[in-house]
């Protein structure tokens, strides 16, 4: 029998959460957001459990959303709100958690999974850590709140560095300088060090906190907006091009024939949007 999807364990009140798809670098298919689901949903009914570890099984924490897989055949305007909707609820799914959350970030992280990490009341790693949304390579917009809690956490000018001009994809340590994490661990001491402080806030009756002051209203709000932007530049020719380019230099024909399709027909498609 495969392993489990997300590997859970309860231990001194804290659950670790473990996404357990290394040969995928536990990027966040289908199958893996409705494993998180669970598991979030199992650890905030579960009076036992006060604080919730996320980490990955290495090398990766998370290689972030399968792009390929939120592309299903429909009308474009059925696709663009099924866009939407589902990256909006991606991260409700961490605005709406109840309790302390603390990331482990084992490795590099990706797209989503940096900037719902961001949302959640801390984020420790290890040195082989890196953090990567590139967004402005894909040519569309940012999501996870990222709009608006990276320039109050980071200021502007990082901020756009990061989601919008060059792309920037900082260390764990350059992470910790700009402010983006808050601790980094040698690689083999992340889960001890993230365990200490999970009993810590346990110990401090710590509950649930948010980034930059915001409220968990003006999240599901900037979520919403950003979610409807998202939307709409994964249905520009630049994102299109560029998806066709990338699956196909990657020998996925299937899916870089719907890119094709979406791409080449767009001008006709986008007057009925």
């Amino acid at each position: 029998m495969s392993e489990p999807l997300l590997l859970t364990t309860t231990r001194d009140g804290v659950t670790t959460l473990t996404m357990n798809m290394p040969a995928r670098l536990n990027g966040w298919t289908a199958k893996m957001m409705m494993a998180l689901r669970g598991g979030l949903g199992q650890a905030a009914a579960d009076d036992a459990t006060k604080v919730v570890i996320l980490t990955g099984a290495d090398p990766y924490y998370c290689a972030g959303v399968n792009l390929g897989a939120a592309f299903k055949p429909a009308h474009p305007r059925t696709l663009r709100d099924y866009i939407a909707k589902e990256n909006a609820a991606l991260f409700n799914l961490f605005i709406d958690f109840p309790k302390p959350i603390l990331i482990a970030v084992n490795g590099p992280a990706l797209g989503a999974s940096v900037t719902s990490a961001v949302l959640c009341d801390a984020i420790i790693a290890s040195e082989k850590a890196s953090f990567s949304t590139p967004f402005g390579e894909l040519g569309v917009t940012p999501e996870g709140c990222s709009s608006k809690t990276f320039p109050a956490l980071l200021g502007q000018q990082t901020a756009d560095r990061i989601l919008r001009d060059e792309g920037w994809k900082p260390t764990a340590q350059e992470a910790l300088d700009i402010g983006l994490i808050h601790r980094v661990v040698p690689h083999e001491q992340l889960m001890d060090a993230a365990h200490e402080m999970a009993t810590a806030w346990i110990a401090s009756g710590r509950t649930r906190t948010y980034p930059a002051g915001l409220s968990p209203d003006d999240l599901h709000a900037i979520n919403a907006e950003e979610s409807q932007a998202l939307a709409n530049a994964f249905l520009s020719t630049r994102f299109l091009k560029g998806r066709f380019q990338f699956f196909w230099r990657k020998n996925k024909r299937q899916t870089a024939l719907m890119f094709l399709t979406l791409w080449t027909t767009r001008p006709v498609w986008s007057l009925f949007l």
